[in-house]
């Protein structure tokens, strides 16, 4: 089992930053895969960023350029830094590990 905390959400103005981070515990040897999906009200779930033990990152197209994706696997951490946030990246952010594991969700809402 790996279970996963999440932090750093909350309400930022347009244009402002902010981090989540993701730590893992458990079976960490077994994770490739770490990042965050979303899903705002009325939406379907998407992909934010996602990247793998050796790295290799994939950003959606409508967050590339603002939002990267870091991962410190000495710490068993995954980090997403936001910046020139738009009010349509208000979600809940849900980290996960290899699509199997997930955290509890962290609201980020940006306000106009």
């Amino acid at each position: 089992q790996v279970q996963l905390v999440e932090s750093g959400g909350g309400l930022v103005q347009a244009g402002g930053s902010l981090t989540l981070s993701c730590a893992a515990s458990g079976r960490i040897f077994s994770i490739n895969t770490m990042g965050w999906y979303r899903r705002a009200p009325g939406k379907q779930r998407e992909l934010v960023a996602a990247i793998t033990s050796s790295g290799s990152t994939n950003v959606a197209d409508s967050v590339k350029g603002r939002f990267t994706i870091s991962r410190d696997n000495a710490k068993n951490t995954v980090y997403l830094q936001m910046n020139s946030l738009k009010p349509e990246d208000t979600a809940v952010y849900y980290c996960h590990a290899d699509l199997t594991y997930w955290a509890q969700g962290t609201q980020v809402t940006v306000s106009s």
